[in-house]
């Protein structure tokens, strides 16, 4: 197996375990309509991710190994939301601001659009 996939697969696996533990403690001391365990590990997932690609652009601070294993990994285990608001800042600071508007209302429209479809097609079975 090819060491850098099974670096991503154990960050993902460390990161899907903290999702799930960090939500549930949330949730429970905060008990709302709001997934309030969800936002916050989608915000914390973006801090984390801003970062580490800080700190990869700062040299040799993180190997190309460590910054997959860290991003890909573990913030894409804990959120994938960490790598849009990643990949929206590079389109911001890019200057393509047509394509950051098409990326941030297709990613919510057709994730909706998506997570619906799933549920009709699953009650209609």
């Amino acid at each position: 197996m090819n060491r850098v996939v099974l670096l991503i697969g154990i960050g993902s696996f460390i990161g899907g375990i903290c999702r799930y533990y960090s939500q549930h403690l949330i949730s429970k001391f905060f008990p709302s309509p709001l997934p309030y365990g969800t936002l916050s590990v989608n915000i914390v997932g973006c801090l984390l991710i801003g970062v580490i690609y800080g700190l990869s652009d700062r040299g040799n601070l993180l190997t190309p190994e460590w910054r997959l294993f860290l991003t890909t990994g573990f913030c894409g285990g804990f959120t994938t939301f960490s790598t849009f608001s990643y990949e929206s800042i590079a389109l911001i600071q890019d200057g393509e601001f047509f394509y950051l508007s098409l990326y941030i209302a297709l990613s919510v429209i057709l994730g909706l659009a998506s997570t619906y479809l799933g549920m009709l097609v699953i009650k209609s079975i």
